[in-house]
Parts: structure tokens; sequence; C-alpha cells
């Protein structure tokens, strides 16, 4: 797979990056909205965390040496209620003490500053293929599976085309396989502001049930769906 593939692996998912420098952060962010739906920049570890708890966010791109609270003791909060999301951690730190540390927290990538564009790119890449475990396709039964960089199904030879809340959708659901994910949680990753009511779940779903067969997502009376493959 060609690397701007893995990179539109981004296209639909959102990011928190926290940097106490402004120049900096202006430009990380600057880099990360050619790649990311929703960019989000915040100025002290404090922030980061409440952030963190308040939305749901895909990536972390964090700086160590912030005001309240460092970077990696804001991911270490982090970790506790969130194992999975990638995180990147962007320092002029390069102390065995500060490395450790980062090898706790499972990063996936310590790039030291001052950075080199290439460097983040290639650590988004990273970031991109752990969103989707390293499998750029996932089979779903039979001549049929969906492709993460295209955000498309592929259908006993046929492309199906989704929608932008379609594709977002499905691969959520994809990244909390045999998980139930209730209501609520589905509006706050697919709406920041503005929330639909669940009607507007349904409908989604009604749609994806109808282009990959109703058998894979289930429902759970009142609470919201799983998924199982």
């Amino acid at each position: 797979m060609k690397s701007n593939s893995r990179l539109d692996i981004l296209s639909d998912k959102k990011v928190l990056c926290a940097d106490d420098n402004e120049g900096i952060l202006r430009e990380i962010i600057e880099i990360l909205e050619l790649f990311f739906k929703d960019v989000v920049g915040v100025n002290n570890g404090e922030r980061a965390l409440d952030e963190a708890k308040n939305n749901l966010y895909d990536v972390m791109i964090f700086d160590i040496s912030m005001p309240n609270m460092d970077g990696l003791e804001a991911i270490k909060r982090i970790r506790k209620f969130n194992k999975k999301v990638p995180v990147v951690i962007l320092s002029a730190h390069t102390d065995q003490e500060y490395l450790w540390r980062a090898v706790d927290l499972k990063i996936t990538k310590y790039l030291t500053k001052p950075f080199i564009k290439e460097e983040l790119l290639a650590a988004l890449e990273l970031v991109a293929l752990e969103l989707v475990d390293y499998h750029p396709t996932l089979n779903l039964k039979k001549d049929c599976f969906y492709d993460f960089s295209k955000k498309q199904l592929e259908k006993d030879n046929t492309v199906i085309q989704l929608s932008k809340s379609e594709s977002r959708l499905l691969e959520y659901f994809f990244n909390n396989l045999n998980q139930v994910v209730t209501y609520d949680l589905i509006l706050d990753y697919m709406w920041d502001y503005d929330r639909p009511s669940k009607e507007a779940v349904k409908a989604i779903v009604k749609e994806l049930r109808k282009k990959i067969g109703g058998e894979f997502i289930k429902n759970i009376y009142g609470l919201g769906y799983k998924c199982e493959i």
C-alpha cells in the first residue's frame, strides 16, 4: 500500500494535540489538518486530560514539558480509561527517565524536537496502521471485505460506496468488535455539536445493513448495538 493511502485512513479521524509552545502547536496543527477530519489543540496537560475525558479522540500527540501537568502524566491518567488510543510524543527530552516512562505508557512513536516533517508523517503512518490493527482491509465474509484506506466495501467483486457517516460508524463498530456500544457513545463519536436524536444513528445502521447484510450489527435493546464478525 502506498504511504498516502495509509494516511487516508486518518481522513475521518479526530486528533488531540498538546504543546505549550504556541508556534510549534500551530505548526503541528497545520500539518495534522492535511490528514485528519478534526484537529483540536491545547497548551497544557490539564486541558489535554479534560479534553480526553470529555470527548472521543482517535489519536493524541503530546509534548512532555507543559504547565500544570506534564504530557506523560496526562497520558498515564488517560490510559486508565483509554488503553488503546495511539499516542505520539514530540519532545525535546531524550533522558532515559522520560524514555522509560514513555515505554510504560504504550507510546506509538517518540519523536525528538526539533522534529522533521517527514518523521511526523512516518509516525502518522504507524498510527494509521495501528488504528486498523495493521490490516488495511477487513474480511466480513466470503467475497466481502471493507477497505479502510478507500472507505468502501467490496462485495462479490463489486464496489459498494459508503457515505462518510456510514464509513465512520462502520469503522467505529470494527474498532469495538464484540462490545456493546451505546447510543450516547455513538452520538459523541459521530457528532461534536448539535447532536441529533438516536433516530439518526438508527437510520445509518439501517443503510449499513442493506449494504453489508443484517447479521453483523446486532440490536441491544434499549442500549445500542454490538458488531460481531
